[in-house]
């Protein structure tokens, strides 16, 4: 299979053309390239974003860097992809807990739900929040970590808000809760303050608490 996947010339002759795309025009191809991509992304969860390179997820994946050049657009697409795998897994397990219950529940309640979902301590979680390190850090090359984050937990935000409000409100909305909740992620993860950071969350579970009542006035 790797003498084939090692082939790097699109069946077109367009140079350039990403090499996961190349991979993903037969059903092999594209099921070859979620298990490399599988593989990579529970080596990323568990050894974070230090001294992450092509090799390395190479050796995770247990191919050559060559296959995975094939598959992928190179090193910084891998990763991109592998994060947002791990964004995905995140998000999903937010909104389940989310939207779990009577359909009646409050945003605060729904938030306060969600939150043990974004916070512990499973590798895949505390690798996430590096990544908005890795954004400020050099955003040039990584600002996408932070964008593609937005992109992703806005959307589901505004879907948790009362469907009787505007949709200014619930972006306004949606944008204070996926702000503040980051800031207490990298807060988290930076100074372990729990008696603070849950002192903040009740603050914001009350501000949204105070939101609602006054839509509804």
């Amino acid at each position: 299979m790797e003498a084939s996947e090692m082939n790097t010339s699109a069946d077109d002759g367009s140079p350039g053309q990403a090499g996961y795309r190349r991979s993903a025009r037969s059903p092999r191809g594209e099921a070859r390239r979620r298990e490399l991509l599988d593989r990579v992304t529970d080596d990323l969860a568990v050894n974070g974003l230090v001294d992450f390179s092509l090799r390395r997820a190479a050796r995770a994946a247990g191919t050559t860097h060559k296959v995975l050049l094939y598959h992928f657009d190179g090193v910084d697409d891998l990763l991109k992809q592998a994060v947002l795998k791990l964004r995905d897994r995140r998000t999903v397990n937010a909104m389940a807990a989310a939207t779990a219950g009577p359909p009646d529940r409050t945003l605060a309640a729904r938030v306060r739900a969600m939150w043990p979902m974004l916070s512990g301590d499973d590798p895949g979680l505390r690798l996430l929040d590096q990544a908005i390190g890795l954004a400020m850090y050099d955003p040039g090359r990584y600002g996408w970590l932070g964008r593609e984050a937005s992109r992703l937990y806005l959307p589901s935000l505004v879907s948790l808000c009362p469907v009787s409000w505007s949709e200014q409100r619930k972006f306004e909305v949606a944008e204070m809760v996926l702000g503040t909740l980051r800031g207490f992620l990298v807060e988290w993860r930076t100074s372990r303050d729990a008696e603070g950071i849950a002192a903040g969350f009740e603050a914001l579970v009350r501000a949204l608490e105070r939101e609602e009542a006054a839509a509804s006035a």
